[in-house]
């Protein structure tokens, strides 16, 4: 089953490349190696020089090596590559080595991956759209445009690079969106200097962080997470030195309904600002997949289960230390009109007193911490909605609204896919979880008008229904899967032949996804759309 989406390609529809196979466990292992890094370059001459040539000895370079620029993902999808398809016989800890070399020394800026950190995060839903029409066609039709937007070439390794992909997949020219069209002298006249001017190999942002002095991760930090199906939570992540580069890591705080969130594991930092860490969260290995802002006062980025990349959870940290004063997360995010609430504000630094906006009184400061401030709240009966502003002391961040009633509700994400697994299959279900984002109307009262109020996530009735009539004479509704009517998390059928089905077909399914919110009298509904295909055999770190 297929579906036609508007606004772009959604990352889990992507066919990935054969070699994740072999790879996609090596990212998520943070164990310190037992080679040293400055190793890395005895490893590359004595592992990689059957093939590529050493071109100085005196700042290592090497043929094709020396002339690329990626991610910590994009390096370890190349190792991967050369092992899986020239023979590469490398131990574990020797990839890591070189990974880890090659990443420090031709990674990418903060600034180069902004627009693309999506990939690396595993935010599979994600419906990505680009200005250069050409660039979807010609590239992001196989695999997402951020694999393509996380590397750095000049002109002649962005052409080796479509002779490779011609020369090991001859089939390119001939599937869809290529043997419409002369493919390989487009890719040749048009795209590789295209490609050169987008993603040049040398360029001021690489060369200012490459002097810049990096982050010091050792220390406090405040966090906050959020994740679909179960809300808030906060904390303090300390970070220890072990060696360079790499940390041991304990987690500490609470979810907002008072349930422990406990931690520990070890982290790697490459190129300087690329966190990467495997942490067992209350007996789950986590992956944390972070990127620290430029003055090391921020972390920000996904934490997700190693086996699960689809259960995960929003992460942003402030370090705890003296100067470092902000506001990070505001957490519930909104109060009806003449209504009390308990709102806990997350930060560093937070002293002084609290302001939640217009038409909101602060009854009663009920806890404070350095890293946190939780009052009671009361919004005013004749309060209008607005999204209103958040302070500290002289601190401000983050977004309180009021409202005096829901004007729309919008499930999130829109559009998304979940997998059937198991059966005693070797590949697990990947579920689809939902929020429902609730909307005022602005000021001139009407919904669905570009100054629409967000007020924020609101408890949901959940449940699915056929998307089409397809959908309901297949009766996907019975076999695709089942909706926590609570939680709004989708679970997947089992995966396999179902003799049940017409055919014998698939748990395959079209489903419209229903969410509905209760708000005084009225009851208001919203709804997206889930797709239930098969699994996602092959799973490169970069989709």
């Amino acid at each position: 089953r297929t579906t036609k989406t508007k606004g772009g390609l959604a990352l889990n529809t992507i066919i990935k490349s054969p070699l994740a196979l072999a790879i996609t466990a090596a990212l998520t292992t943070t164990a310190l190696p037992a080679i040293a890094q400055d190793e890395a370059v005895n490893i590359v001459q004595s592992k990689c020089l059957a093939c590529h040539t050493e071109e100085s000895s005196k700042a290592p370079q090497w043929s094709r090596i020396s002339h690329q620029r990626k991610t910590p993902e994009g390096w370890l999808m190349t190792i991967g590559r050369m092992q899986m398809m020239h023979g590469l016989q490398i131990s574990d800890d020797e990839r890591s080595a070189v990974v880890k070399y090659l990443a420090d020394r031709q990674g990418l800026a903060p600034e180069e991956t902004t627009d693309y950190r999506y990939a690396m995060e595993r935010r599979l839903d994600t419906m990505e759209v680009f200005d250069d029409s050409q660039l979807e066609e010609m590239c992001a039709r196989c695999h997402s445009g951020a694999r393509v937007g996380l590397q750095r070439r000049p002109a002649a390794e962005w052409e080796h690079l479509v002779h490779f992909h011609l020369g090991q997949w001859p089939s390119t020219e001939y599937q869809a969106l290529a043997r419409d069209r002369d493919w390989f002298p487009i890719a040749l006249n048009e795209m590789v200097p295209k490609l050169t001017k987008m993603f040049p190999m040398d360029n001021d942002n690489w060369k200012q962080w490459q002097a810049a002095t990096k982050p010091d991760f050792v220390g406090e930090w405040s966090f906050a997470v959020h994740q679909p199906g179960r809300g808030d939570g906060r904390g303090v992540m300390k970070v220890e030195q072990q060696e360079a580069d790499r940390y041991s890591v304990t987690v500490e705080g609470q979810w907002a309904d008072g349930t422990p969130l406990k931690g520990f594991g070890s982290a790697i930092v490459y190129t300087g600002f690329e966190w990467r860490a495997q942490i067992d969260l209350g007996g789950v290995q986590m992956r944390q997949v972070l990127a620290a802002s430029k003055d090391g006062m921020n972390l920000s980025g996904r934490v997700f289960e190693t086996a699960h990349d689809e259960r995960g959870m929003e992460f942003s940290a402030a370090k705890a230390t003296t100067g470092n004063s902000q506001i990070i997360a505001v957490y519930p995010q909104n109060l009806k009109a003449g209504e009390s609430t308990e709102v806990t504000i997350v930060g560093s630094g937070l002293k002084g007193r609290v302001s939640l906006g217009k038409g909101v009184s602060v009854e009663k400061v009920l806890n404070r911490t350095y890293n946190s401030v939780t009052v009671l709240a009361k919004a005013a009966k004749g309060a209008k909605t607005s999204a209103n502003g958040v302070s500290v002391g002289a601190v401000n961040g983050g977004q309180f609204a009021v409202y005096d009633k829901v004007d729309q509700i919008k499930v999130m994400p829109a559009f998304t896919i979940a997998r059937v697994g198991g059966n005693g299959g070797s590949t697990p279900k990947v579920q689809a979880r939902f929020e429902a984002e609730a909307w005022g109307a602005g000021a001139d009262g009407k919904a669905g008008t570009e100054d629409d109020v967000r007020i924020g996530y609101l408890p949901a009735s959940w449940h699915v229904e056929p998307f089409d009539e397809a959908a309901k004479a297949d009766n996907d509704v019975h076999f695709a899967g089942r909706m926590n009517a609570a939680s709004g998390v989708f679970t997947p059928g089992n995966a396999g032949p179902n003799p049940e089905r017409r055919m014998s077909t698939n748990n395959a399914g079209n489903l419209k996804v229903v969410a509905q919110v209760q708000d005084g009298d009225q009851i208001l509904t919203g709804d997206g759309q889930l797709i239930v295909t098969v699994q996602r055999w092959n799973d490169a770190p970069l989709p």
